[in-house]
This record gives structure tokens, sequence and C-alpha cells, in this order.
């Protein structure tokens, strides 16, 4: 099949690489949640060939990824799985990080909640969680751009919305996870970076 390609993915992939590089670092095994084309999944695994690459999404997005990793060739870059995050336990293990982008503003807030709890629930001691996308900060949006995103959201599925910050970090210390970064990043998105808390239950 013909690779699917999105431009943004394409556009974004060297400024997330180059904020997320050096919390990979000592990693063995990212678990990608939404991978969806596969595009950053071959364009990080490239790039770092010491940690395991492990796209997931769900079924419909699996054969587009296949696709991408074939023509990639890459031995550290993992065969896709089918994953939900509102259904738990995810189907992989052994994973020492978690990243995810564009996930929470395509997902309804419920598999939001359950994306949180299930990686602080698996997350080693110590681990990050990943997370790239565009964010509201004190319920207000950060540019024209992703007021303009927001509506077009809410007219494909109005359970889709940017979430706030703030909701998103109070999920996250729930569930053991504390805020390491916040980067800007082009085009009014970030990358937030949680680690699992040492000694959380």
């Amino acid at each position: 099949m013909n690779k699917p390609f999105i431009p943004a993915a394409d556009n974004n992939k060297d400024a997330i690489l180059a904020a997320a590089r050096g919390w990979l670092e000592g990693i063995d095994h990212v678990l990608e949640i939404g991978a969806g084309t596969g595009q950053h999944a071959v364009h990080i695994a490239a790039a770092l060939p010491h940690l395991a690459w492990q796209p997931s999404d769900l079924a419909p997005n699996l054969p587009g990824i296949r696709a991408w990793i074939a023509d990639a060739g890459l031995a550290n870059l993992l065969a896709p799985v089918e994953l939900d995050v509102r259904v738990r336990p995810w189907p992989v293990t052994g994973f020492d990080a978690v990243y995810a982008s564009n996930l929470v503003h395509y997902t309804p807030w419920e598999a939001v909640v359950a994306f949180f709890a299930e990686a602080g629930a698996r997350l080693p001691p110590g681990a990050p969680l990943l997370l790239y996308g565009p964010f509201n900060y004190g319920g207000r949006y950060v540019s024209e751009g992703n007021r303009r995103l927001d509506a077009w959201l809410a007219a494909r599925d109005p359970a889709f919305a940017i979430r706030d910050f703030e909701a998103l970090d109070e999920l996250a210390v729930r569930h053991g996870l504390d805020l390491c970064e916040d980067a800007a990043l082009p085009a009014n998105n970030r990358l937030l970076v949680w680690r699992r808390r040492r000694g959380a239950g």
C-alpha cells in the first residue's frame, strides 16, 4: 500500500526529536501511543538506534504504520500493536518510556483519563511520559490558530478538544507522575514530560 503522509507530522518531527532526545537517553523500550501514520516512529527510531520503538494505534491505522516500518527497514522499530488506551491493561510489557503525539485532543476525556492512569500504573519509577501537542493554559488559548483548531475539533466530534494543561497535570499527579519539563515547540505546540514518581504506589 502507499504510505499515508501527514505534512504536519513531517514538519514537526525534527523539533520533537530535538526536544525529546535527552529524555530518551538511557531508555531501552519506548511505547508510542497513537502512532498515526508511523512517521514519527520511523524518524525517532532512525535517530536513536539504541532504543526499541514500539508503535501502537487503533486497528484502522496499523496497515499504514506497517508500510512505513517495512520501507524503513530499521531493526529497532517493532511491529505495531493494536491498542485502545481505554482497554486496560495495555497489551505491551517491558516499556520504560511512553510517547504520544497529538493524542489527547483527538480522544474523549475518558480516554485521556485512562491514558494517564495506565501510564502511571505501568511505567517503572523514574521513567518518562512524553506528550506533544497544543494545550490551553489557565483555560485560555495560546494562539488564534489553536482557537480555530479547537472549533474544528468540536465540529468533527464534540468529545474532542484542546485540553487544559492544568487538568492534564492534575491527572498526572494523581497517578504518580511529576512534571519535569514544559518545552515550547514551533506552531504553538509543547512537549510535556512527566516522570513516574519513585516510591509511588
